[in-house]
């Protein structure tokens, strides 16, 4: 019981909850009307994902005892805020299975963990570095719009990280609240509470937005949540199997997706949240703080958009102070990590700065941008010193 009812576990897996709906979901709402959801249809969405991601993230970190954290797509979402424009929503359930059974597909086949085998530790890293930067800048950027509220929360987390540092981003936030109300910073007086209700939609399948716009959700889901949430794993030292995680997201997506389950799959900077010092000394432990966040995200999914109007209500400020503090450990970790190897530094720098860059092309976010040039980075001069060598070998002989 001790164990079950761990504060850090706790308060770890509040926050990244915390951060991962404050920061996103709007964009959620936006992708809904887009396709024509009404208020019953948008709660039954909020439902869905957070059921989802709550039967995933609790059942994988169950079974393979490491921190799991999945997640909704977020650059999925914002690319189906203009991709659903224009179809209705059964098509656009459609699309969500498409993209699902694509994604399980991955999983089933290994397709996808035979590729991440070929990924650099030190560049999974600084990919991880460099899609966490922008909190650990924001968290001294909103010192400027909130001064007292921001800068009581940093001297508080300097100084309970020195004589309780299992319970530094509790108090840190506890102490935030605290400020936050008697600053009138939080406004939940016009809250409501009231349970969501699943709405089953029929899927229809079209040619034209299966390829427009189930492939890009795909690709997407892929490309900018996977493959780094998987870097976060690995950088934290788990060896998870890649293949069950992913398999498990699609098949939660192809149960999920006719009540508005567009795409699960493995966070990245929630996830980071979970598998620092601050959730738990022991890294054996921490796949604890997961399951926490799985019953949060449970309680976000049963009272749909009452819980997000509630997340809603924490001043901005809050949310990029608890959230640059609670990942300024991992930070450290990974560019220590990255830039540890003479070897690979350059490439390792490489990625972090294309990462952190925030660059979008061809719709896909800057993290796998950044993982792309690193790896051209990391191998295109042991190519050249390859051809080299081979061509003065040949010369040598008579």
């Amino acid at each position: 019981m001790k164990c079950l009812f761990n504060l850090s576990h706790i308060s770890a897996g509040f926050v990244a909850v915390l951060v991962g709906y404050t920061s996103s979901a709007v964009i959620i709402f936006q992708a809904a009307a887009s396709a024509g959801a009404g208020p019953a249809e948008i709660s039954s969405w909020l439902w869905a994902l957070g059921i989802g991601m709550a039967l995933t993230s609790i059942g994988l970190s169950l079974r393979y005892k490491t921190p799991v954290l999945t997640a909704w797509s977020t650059p999925g979402a914002a690319l189906l805020v203009t991709g659903l424009s224009g179809l209705s929503l059964n098509e656009a359930v459609g699309v969500f299975l498409f993209s699902s059974a694509l994604i399980t597909l991955c999983g089933i086949t290994g397709w996808f963990e035979r590729l991440m085998r070929h990924i650099p530790s030190p560049l999974a890293a600084a990919m991880l570095a460099g899609v966490l930067l922008q909190f650990g800048l924001q968290l001294f950027g909103a010192l400027q719009h909130q001064l007292l509220l921001v800068a009581a929360m940093l001297v508080c987390y300097l100084v309970v990280r020195q004589l309780l540092p299992r319970y530094v981003i509790p108090v840190t936030l506890l102490i935030g609240l605290l400020i936050a109300t008697g600053q009138g910073l939080l406004q939940v007086e016009v809250l409501s509470w009231q349970l969501a209700r699943p709405v089953w939609v029929m899927p229809e399948f079209s040619i034209t937005a299966l390829i427009g716009v189930g492939i890009p959700l795909f690709i997407v889901t892929m490309a900018s949540q996977n493959i780094p949430g998987l870097a976060v794993l690995r950088a934290n030292g788990y060896d998870t199997p890649a293949s069950p995680l992913i398999t498990g997201t699609g098949l939660t997506g192809l149960l999920l997706a006719p009540f508005g389950g567009f795409a699960f799959n493995l966070a990245a900077i929630t996830a980071a949240i979970c598998m620092g010092r601050e959730a738990d000394p022991d890294p054996a432990r921490r796949y604890m703080a997961t399951v926490w966040a799985g019953f949060f995200y449970l309680l976000t999914g049963l009272f749909g958009a009452t819980v997000a109007a509630l997340f809603a209500a924490f001043p901005a400020e809050l949310v990029m102070a608890i959230a640059g503090l609670a990942l300024l450990g991992t930070i450290g970790n990974s560019l220590g990590a990255a830039l540890h190897d003479s070897d690979s530094r350059e490439a390792a720098l490489i990625t972090f700065l294309v990462t952190a860059s925030g660059i979008t092309l061809a719709g896909v976010g800057s993290a796998f941008w950044g993982l792309a040039a690193g790896l051209l980075g990391y191998h295109l001069p042991k190519l050249i010193t390859t051809v080299r060598s081979a061509g003065l070998s040949a010369r040598s002989e008579p």
